[in-house]
């Protein structure tokens, strides 16, 4: 089935070049001249239909993407109860911290889950025992990684795949280990500031990115190719917007599984193609269940069919598939920033006033 993006209709050779900028977007002084000689077309067609799908809001972002744990980054998804009269305060108290990418409602007594990291050295746990606060929620559950299954998303918009088969995931929890025990060099902390925004879409986007570092950009995709192989960056790529690209029907589906098959199952889920998350989490005695799969389909009855075959396979029926109701953020962690520092500043001069923080960073008596 070809996903339907919203507004506008894309042919098949668009629908192609999406899939290629999601999967292995060429690290070339001349990408688009790539990327169209792979598809029959010139490089000002590729560029121009790039554009149409950037118009259309289907293509967030081309951008290096890197692995936040194995940067050193402490990160974990939360789960929040808040009362539904002050789910849209506590939204903007959340989203206004610069380690929240995403944060979304979804249709569950723990109606708020989002995602927070902090830079190496800094106290996660504090934080979310501050955004409790400042949110007024009445329960909060951090549910931090504890084994990566599978990471990586890249939409099927060519329908070419068959995104129920399997296959083996290209980035796990041994590679990000790996990464991890690496450790990042200053160069290395310079050259993630330099590629971690979106590129132009110009004939030669990393010419503004090697003249910003000093550097020729054949200096820059050499260590793009050091930071891949030591596992640092997982790849350069096209990210899709998946509801405006069609993918309307996106379930988080979680798994209560006995703890000695946990490895097991989570090694069959992450083997789905339409499934671009799985991780274990800890549970709680009000949350029983310890695997996560992010589940990606046009409709929702393929979220629910992927949900009931994962359920046949392997015997593990009690689950349940969480859908997202609002979306009130969706972005790219940015990674070694001030304004890290800033909201702690904020926050402790807050303290001292004995107020809290709203959405525009003023003070709330």
């Amino acid at each position: 089935m070809l996903p339907k993006a919203t507004g506008v209709e894309f042919d098949a050779t668009s629908r192609q070049l999406l899939d290629l900028m999601q999967e292995d977007f060429p690290l070339v002084d001349r990408p688009y001249a790539a990327l169209g000689e792979r598809l029959g077309i010139s490089e000002a067609e590729a560029l121009e239909r790039l554009r149409e799908a950037r118009a259309a809001g289907v293509v967030r972002q081309i951008c290096a993407i890197y692995d936040t744990k194995a940067l050193g980054y402490s990160s974990a998804l939360v789960a929040m109860s808040v009362a539904p009269e002050r789910l849209a305060r506590a939204a903007a108290v959340i989203n206004a911290h610069p380690g929240v990418s995403h944060n979304y409602k979804r249709n569950h007594d723990f109606n708020m889950w989002f995602t927070v990291a902090m830079p190496p050295g800094e106290d996660l746990d504090a934080v979310i025992d501050r955004l409790h606060v400042l949110a007024g929620a009445e329960s909060t559950r951090p549910m931090p990684t504890l084994n990566l299954f599978k990471i990586g998303v890249t939409l099927d918009m060519s329908g070419a795949r068959d995104m129920t088969a399997r296959g083996a995931p290209e980035y796990t929890e041994e590679r990000r280990n790996a990464a991890a025990a690496f450790g990042l060099t200053d160069t290395d902390v310079t050259y993630i500031k330099a590629t971690q925004g979106d590129l132009p879409d110009v004939e030669e986007p990393f010419a503004p990115i090697a003249e910003s570092l000093g550097w020729s950009t054949a200096e820059v995709f050499a260590h793009a190719r050091r930071m891949q192989e030591s596992g640092h960056l997982r790849r350069f790529a096209g990210i899709l917007n998946h509801r405006t690209a069609g993918f309307r029907a996106n379930g988080m589906a979680v798994w209560n599984v006995p703890e000695e098959r946990i490895g097991e199952f989570g090694q069959f889920v992450a083997g789905y193609r339409n499934i671009s998350h799985c991780y274990e989490r800890p549970t709680y005695p009000d949350w029983p269940y310890s695997v996560f799969s992010m589940i990606h389909h046009p409709k929702v009855a393929g979220v629910e069919d992927t949900a009931r075959a994962i359920a046949a396979e392997t015997g593990i029926e009690d689950y349940r598939v969480l859908y997202s109701t609002t979306e009130f953020k969706k972005i790219r962690l940015p990674y070694f920033v001030p304004e890290y520092d800033q909201w702690e500043e904020l926050c402790s001069a807050v303290a001292s006033e004995g107020a809290t923080v709203d959405a525009d960073d003023e003070v709330l008596s």
